[in-house]
Order: structure tokens, then sequence, then C-alpha cells
């Protein structure tokens, strides 16, 4: 059952359990219910499983946590020592501080499947774009400080009630710690696909320790200009080039997003780009780059929702909705790259 950010941060209120509130929520019959959940039914299990078993999971786990030591876990590099407490760019420091969980039915129906995409919204982000639609948990810190182990028991939790999958939303700067809690988790029973749902800010070095642990990626390609990025996202100049490397090594891990026979995705790259007012985020070239340097049925969602938020007023290029027109014509862009798979929104002309 869905709950609303409000309802969940009331059942918070009194509870403890590592810091977070769960107050033994997840209790040892609460374990996988493959009655909930198709994939389950079917005996799938995820690559993690395999890597729980060999020990590369702990492993990989405690490489991503040396690198808080002087934090360089996202493209900023920023050094911050966050086991002293320092935070970093992105405004954590080795605390995991978790917004909220429940079922999510707004994801892409290939995600939603039945029981609902199960999010796990972490508090703050390293990119910190000016029209963030969560600026409330991204850039001003709502959220709750939240132990690994709770951490484990949300997931496991989330898999019982029949979520079709664990999705990490905005993890980049606790990739240590969601590592670190899947080998938990996996140990006690956690066979759901993980999601890594990422603004596409992600250092391929990173990338390359999440291999065989991560199932399906959901990264934005926001920008194809550097000098629209660092003007709409803090100065990431670089976001074009770094998130082009971020994308090829994503899809070398997962391959091309496809459908299992019950319409549900398990394993693949689903890239999303939010066509923006005045071409800011350069569409064309967007997806043209796509075109000539993935499958041409590489999973795009091209999301025609921008609404101008947080302080997009401030900026006028970016300070109204899109039109009908501009959305066309980002479709019209991506059928004549020759990408075949897009999930197109919202206008029945298409």
């Amino acid at each position: 059952m869905s709950i609303s950010r409000r309802q969940f941060l009331k059942r918070l209120l009194g509870l403890t359990l590592g810091g977070f509130g769960l107050q033994n929520m997840i209790s040892e019959a609460d374990g996988p219910n493959p009655k909930n959940n198709k994939a389950m039914q079917t005996g799938y299990e995820p690559s993690y499983v395999k890597l729980r078993r060999s020990g590369q999971l702990k492993e990989r786990g405690e490489r991503l946590w040396e690198m808080m030591r002087s934090c360089t876990l996202c493209p900023r590099a920023c050094g911050a020592v966050r086991f002293e407490g320092q935070e970093g760019f992105c405004h954590a420091s080795s605390q995991l501080e978790i917004s909220s969980y429940q079922p999510h039915f707004g994801e892409e129906r290939p995600l939603v499947g039945h029981g609902g995409s199960g999010t796990i919204f972490f508090t703050n982000c390293s990119l910190r774009c000016v029209f963030c639609i969560n600026a409330d948990i991204s850039h001003e810190g709502v959220g709750h400080p939240a132990s690994i182990e709770a951490l484990v028991g949300m997931m496991l939790h989330l898999q019982k009630i029949g979520c079709e999958n664990i999705n990490f939303v905005t993890p980049t700067h606790y990739v240590a710690h969601i590592v670190k809690a899947v080998d938990l988790a996996a140990e006690q029973g956690l066979r759901l696909p993980l999601v890594y749902n990422t603004c596409g800010w992600e250092r391929s070095s990173v990338l390359k320790a999440l291999d065989g642990i991560i199932d399906i990626y959901l990264p934005d390609f926001k920008y194809f200009n550097g000098e629209m990025a660092a003007r709409y996202s803090a100065g990431a100049q670089e976001y074009p080039q770094v998130t082009q490397r971020a994308l090829l090594e994503m899809h070398r891990q997962v391959g091309v997003a496809r459908p299992d026979a019950d319409g549900v995705i398990r394993r693949g790259l689903m890239v999303r780009h939010l066509v923006m007012p005045n071409n800011v985020g350069g569409t064309r070239q967007v997806v043209e780059w796509i075109a000539a340097n993935l499958p041409k049925d590489t999973y795009l969602n091209l999301m025609s929702q921008y609404t101008p938020v947080y302080r997009a007023k401030e900026f006028p290029q970016i300070a109204r909705r899109i039109t009908l027109e501009e959305y066309r014509a980002a479709v019209g862009w991506a059928r004549a790259a020759g990408l075949t798979n897009l999930d197109i929104q919202g206008d029945p002309v298409f």
C-alpha cells in the first residue's frame, strides 16, 4: 500500500531501529513471499546473490566505503572527509539519510508492473539542479538518519509487500552504504532486481564497482551542452561527457532493457531525457548521440513533465513549461535518428 510522505514522516515519530523508524517492522516471519512477486515465482536470482556467495559483494562495499575518506564517489570528487562528519558538495556526511520508502506507481510502466516499484528516496544530491522537483529532499535535506540495517529492513519489507524491484533514487553519494546493505539483505533473502535511479552524473570507475550488482540502470541524460549544465546544475560543466561515459558503461554491464513475458523489465538500461523549454537540454543532439553510440532499440523515455519549480523562475530561459510543439519536435528528432523504443508521453497524436 502506498503512503504519502506526510504519513511516512508521522510513522517515524517515536520509533527506533538503528536511528531510523522501523521498530521491528521487519521480523523473521517477514521473509520473501513468492506469492507476492512473479520473478520470485519463476526462480529468478539476480547476479548480486552470486557475488555475495563469493564474497565479492562485501569486498566492493568496503572498497566504495574507503572512497569516503577523501570523497571521490561522484564526479565532483570534492575530497570531503565524510567519516569525520564533514559534508561533501552533496551535503552528505557518512551518516546515511533517507527521505521515504514505498511502492511507487508513477515510474515507467515496465518498472511498476503489478506491485509497484519499491522506491527508496535518499536525501541530498551531488548535481543540485535549480529546477529540481524534489528540492526539499535534494537541496534542503529533508530526511532522517538511518542505519545500514534499517535500509536492509526497508528492502526486505518492499519485497514482502510485492514490489517488482528495489529502486534506489538519487543513490550516488550513498552508493557505499547501498552495496553494504545489499550484501546483508541478500543474505536474508532479498531477490528483487535492483534499480539505480540516477541523474546520470556518475564516475565510470564507481559504476564498474557496481557491475553484477545493479540489474537496471535508470539514468537521466539531461544536457548535451556543458554551458547549460554549468548554469542550471551548480557548475557541472563536464556533465555531457561524464554522462556519455556513464551510459556506455551502464550498457556494457546490463545491455538493452527488454520486458519479460509479463511486461516487466528486470534487466537493462533505461534512459530518461527531460525535454526542456527553449531546447536547453539539447534534445536533438542527445537523441542523435544515443542512436550513434547505443543500440537503436535502447529504451528512451522522452519526458514531457518539465515544471519550473524551486529556483527555475529566476532563469528566464527555463521559467515556463514546454509547449506541445517542443515535445512533438523532440519525438520527431528521436524517430529521425532511428530510435525505435521510445516511451512517449501524453499526446494521442503519437
